[in-house]
């Protein structure tokens, strides 16, 4: 998920090492977080990369902060986490003008409350309906939340406010999100929590966003490829092949379960031999 702690700025000579990603002409450097859509896909186009091209690629676990600040300032050659237009657009602001996107790699990433698709839709679709006393009742005036510091627990807040429920949000780990998700689908229960795509989670389970509609928990975002200015000319056909990279959404979130299930390099060598027309696309085969 796309963040949302305040991380302490730190030299990029002590994150990033000694060398840029410049000082390497056959390796390149992608910057990258430990959200498990951006693990999946970095290193997914590093494996891609590495086995038809003639470079490296070296991956550069870094605050989400320091990685924008390392694109623009050349230390990092790309990153390819840019949640675009909203959630990072302080970020986007800051840098835009010193870096360059290739485009989205996936669409229609959100943040929202998930119920379990066998909960009626004509009982519950809206947050509207979480005013229902019989939905609120079978919710025990609950809401599933994540870390009390993440943005989208701020926004939880403020839909409860702006929509006046009366409801107690419960602050927890994203570990103990999917469990209480996890054991409300085993007897299905009624649950809503804090949830946002890509997930895992709506890999292994049928679920829905509530309808929204009046926009508290914001809209439908990309995340995009942003590299370094000079990227494009320095490596013209990484740069096209990450121009044309584009996963489904619901491929990707299968993928990124299956990697919770045995690990991210398992799940990327499945993905890449059960997909070999959509990898040639990329590659402009």
């Amino acid at each position: 998920m796309p963040r949302f702690v305040k991380l302490i700025a730190l030299p990029l000579a002590l994150v990033l090492g000694a060398g840029t990603a410049q000082a390497a002409d056959k390796t390149i450097t992608f910057g990258w977080t430990a959200w498990s859509d951006a693990e999946f896909v970095t290193k997914l186009a590093k494996k891609v990369i590495e086995e038809n091209y003639d470079y490296d690629v070296k991956l550069q676990l870094s605050s989400i902060g320091v990685q924008y600040q390392g694109v623009a300032g050349g230390d990092l050659d790309g990153m390819l986490m840019a949640w675009l237009p909203s959630t990072h657009e302080n970020y986007w602001n800051k840098v835009g003008d010193k870096v360059e996107s290739l485009g989205p790699l996936y669409e229609g990433a959100k943040l929202g409350w998930v119920v379990p698709d066998y909960i009626p839709e004509d009982e519950l679709s809206s947050i509207e309906d979480l005013k229902k006393p019989e939905v609120k009742e079978k919710l025990d005036g609950n809401i599933q939340g994540i870390d009390p510091g993440a943005g989208l627990m701020q926004l939880s807040e403020k839909t409860i406010e702006g929509y006046d429920l009366d409801y107690n949000l419960q602050s927890a780990s994203g570990a103990a999100m999917t469990a209480a998700l996890a054991r409300a689908a085993k007897n299905e229960e009624w649950v809503v929590v804090t949830g946002w795509t890509p997930h895992w989670m709506f890999g292994r389970w049928d679920l829905r966003f509530l309808d929204d509609p009046k926009g508290t928990l914001g809209e439908a975002e990309h995340i995009d490829a942003v590299v370094r200015q000079g990227f494009k000319e320095d490596y013209p056909q990484v740069a096209e092949f990450l121009t044309r990279m584009h996963l489904p959404l619901d491929e990707l979130q299968a993928a990124m379960n299956e990697a919770q299930e045995t690990s991210y390099e398992e799940a990327i060598d499945n993905y890449v031999a059960d997909h070999e027309d959509r990898i040639n696309e990329w590659l402009g085969k």
